[in-house]
């Protein structure tokens, strides 16, 4: 099968792209600024910015099949010059529109759990939009909406490390939020893979989630203790903390405003996970503690994550 990725290089796209080709597929990835190194030798990278249409439409000639993962990291401000509405929202019309012009057969939309038009965040809310663009296109739809992904360039324990200190660090309300379902990288990626091709999801919503509902501060636990140091939790109020950032979210260099402490107050869980429709049960996902190496499970699961770095 001939499967473009769009944000193949990206920090999904590449475990994506991987998966697709040890299934076969003929894969082609299409980011700005193409970086051949983090992808399987048989990917074709090409140039293109979601933002302009003409930049992109002719990667989708001949494809069969089509994955548009393109969005700005929810937990930092957007550089200068760039938004979530020419992205998640813009990047979706056109990359479906591109899509639809070449009869692409099955496309696939990588949203994420929250998406919605009354969300208080932009992450959220443009990327509520961005789904509603796909889901009244004339394409063979899918839109997954994961909670936070996690795995090796994780935006979220990328995140921790910048605003967190071992020994003893300071959170909004201690770190009891959010709550959130951390779902692999990997387990992501084949499940993506299992919507491009078997058409009994087209059409679908799947709110998908790990095997554990954990908090921000005991993610935060976790990546201190795998690597070996201990972290004491101080709390500060969480409106204390939106009034201190209200002063600095009009200035490009600080990387975090209020519309992340937005995203910090807001629950990440499913209602109901829609692994289940993909043949998978919790036991079938990686956890973030098996992952990190602070806590026992299942001997596959551990061969599973050495075989994958």
């Amino acid at each position: 099968m001939e499967t473009l990725v769009v944000g193949g290089d990206g920090f999904v796209g590449r475990y994506l792209c991987a998966e697709l080709v040890d299934r076969g597929h003929s894969v082609t990835s299409l980011s700005r600024s193409p970086d051949p190194e983090v992808l399987p030798d048989e990917v074709e990278t090409v140039t293109g910015d979601v933002t302009d249409y003409d930049s992109i439409e002719g990667a989708f000639e001949g494809k069969d099949a089509a994955v548009n993962l393109t969005a700005l990291p929810p937990l930092h401000q957007p550089r200068p010059g760039t938004f979530h509405d020419a992205v998640c929202i813009g990047g979706a019309m056109n990359a479906a529109h591109a899509a639809s012009e070449h009869d692409v057969g099955q496309y696939v939309e990588m949203s994420s759990l929250g998406a919605g038009m009354d969300s208080p965040v932009a992450y959220w809310r443009t990327q509520g939009i961005g789904d509603m663009v796909v889901q009244y296109s004339d394409l063979d739809w899918v839109v997954l909406r994961p909670s936070f992904i996690f795995g090796e360039g994780s935006e979220t324990f990328a995140f921790i490390k910048k605003y967190t200190t071992p020994y003893v660090t300071v959170l909004p309300d201690g770190g009891r939020y959010p709550t959130f379902q951390p779902i692999w990288v990997e387990d992501v990626a084949r499940i993506t893979a299992d919507a491009l091709v078997d058409a009994e999801h087209v059409g679908e919503i799947y709110d998908l989630g790990g095997p554990e509902v954990l908090t921000f501060g005991e993610v935060t636990r976790m990546l201190y203790r795998a690597a070996g140091k201990s972290v004491r939790i101080l709390s500060v109020p969480m409106r204390l903390a939106e009034i201190g950032l209200y002063a600095f979210d009009p200035i490009p260099s600080i990387p975090f405003g209020i519309d992340q402490a937005r995203a910090l107050e807001m629950s990440n869980v499913t209602d109901h996970n829609d692994i289940d429709a993909f043949g998978l049960e919790r036991s079938d996902l990686l956890s973030v503690g098996e992952y990190l190496g602070v806590e026992a499970g299942p001997q596959r699961t551990r061969e599973r994550v050495a075989s994958h770095g």
